[in-house]
């Protein structure tokens, strides 16, 4: 089986933008660079933890039009992260996020603050991971999702969905509907690297929200339950050979 790399994404704040890539360096045991790297925490947590459950953060489930965000990511010269973030109703935000973020966090929670609900626990501090990211697993995990499956679901709900609204890292086609769930618990060749799938993804109500609009749209998990028995979409694997993966790179199973 042979499937090809059509999209890549990462999203440097959990929840919170997405960022399109042509290519990438992966890490041996780490996440794609600066997915996840950051997080917005809400309510009354003060966990920094990198493990720790989703609801701690402001995300697209609680806060649909954080759907709506896109981010820029450089590197500024002393190591320091330079994030832009677009939203369709908001002036552009500039973040560098370096060594302190305290001020950068309050400018950030400024600028969300008119786009969140007022009725859900409110955002009150962006923290960085320690390492590894702020995946929703207890491992460094890299998202593959399929074109495929993306449109046999958009057939039952008669509409095209967009990509972003499942906030995968890569996205593959050439393959059958759902098919990259037989792959959990083989290794995978991508370009230059290796990976391991672990597990499938559960998704949230996050992916029913239009990511051009920040308006929920589309009944996915009603239409996931309904056709297929499940709320899954797509898989999580972990790093097993560090390389570069381009667009128009072949996956294969070992």
């Amino acid at each position: 089986m042979t499937a090809t790399v059509k999209e890549m994404w990462r999203h440097p704040i959990k929840g919170i933008g997405a960022e399109p890539l042509s290519e990438v360096r992966l890490e041996t045991g780490g996440p794609m660079p600066f997915d996840r790297a950051w997080a917005v925490l809400t309510g009354t947590s003060q966990d920094t933890g990198a493990w720790q459950h989703c609801r701690n953060f402001a995300r697209g489930c609680f806060g649909p039009e954080l759907m709506a965000i896109t981010a820029r990511t450089a590197l500024a010269q002393d190591g320091a992260a330079q994030i832009t973030l677009s939203h369709p109703r908001q002036p552009d935000l500039s973040l560098t996020l370096g060594a302190d973020i305290t001020a950068e966090s309050d400018r950030l929670i400024a600028w969300l603050s008119p786009l969140y609900p007022s009725e859900r626990p409110q955002p009150h501090s962006l923290i960085k991971a320690p390492e590894g990211g702020m995946a929703d697993a207890s491992f460094s995990a890299v998202a593959i999702l399929s074109l495929s499956s993306l449109r046999a679901l958009g057939d039952v709900l008669g509409q095209d969905l967009d990509p972003r609204r499942f906030r995968g890292n890569i996205w593959i086609d050439d393959t059958a509907a759902f098919g990259e769930f037989d792959w959990v618990g083989q290794q995978l060749q991508i370009g230059e690297t290796r990976l391991e799938v672990v597990d499938r993804i559960t998704r949230c109500r996050a992916t029913e929200t239009n990511p051009d609009t920040g308006v929920r749209d589309a009944e996915t998990l009603k239409a996931l339950r309904d056709t297929w028995g499940h709320t899954d979409f797509g898989i999580r694997a972990k790093v097993l050979d560090a390389g570069q993966i381009r667009i128009g790179d072949k996956l294969e199973l070992l």
